[in-house]
């Protein structure tokens, strides 16, 4: 699960980083804050509370990336 989780981290940010054109980057995000839920449950399997909160909080600013594309 790690390196699909990783995988798609990869290309959450190629995505953000490479299309400029509004629906790749609704794509970009939502991918990335997939991503990032995947990597909040493997940290809670770790039992690894600072990356948790790590990465619950990448999670929480992709969602807002996330609705911030789809609400312009």
């Amino acid at each position: 699960m790690r390196w699909i989780f990783f995988v798609t981290a990869v290309v959450g940010c190629i995505i953000l980083t490479t299309f400029i054109e509004r629906p790749f980057q609704v794509i970009g995000w939502g991918i990335s804050t997939i991503s990032c839920l995947g990597w909040v449950v493997i940290a809670i399997q770790d039992k690894d509370t600072p990356r948790i909160l790590m990465e619950a909080m990448y999670a929480a600013l992709g969602a807002w990336g996330f609705i911030n594309w789809l609400s312009l």
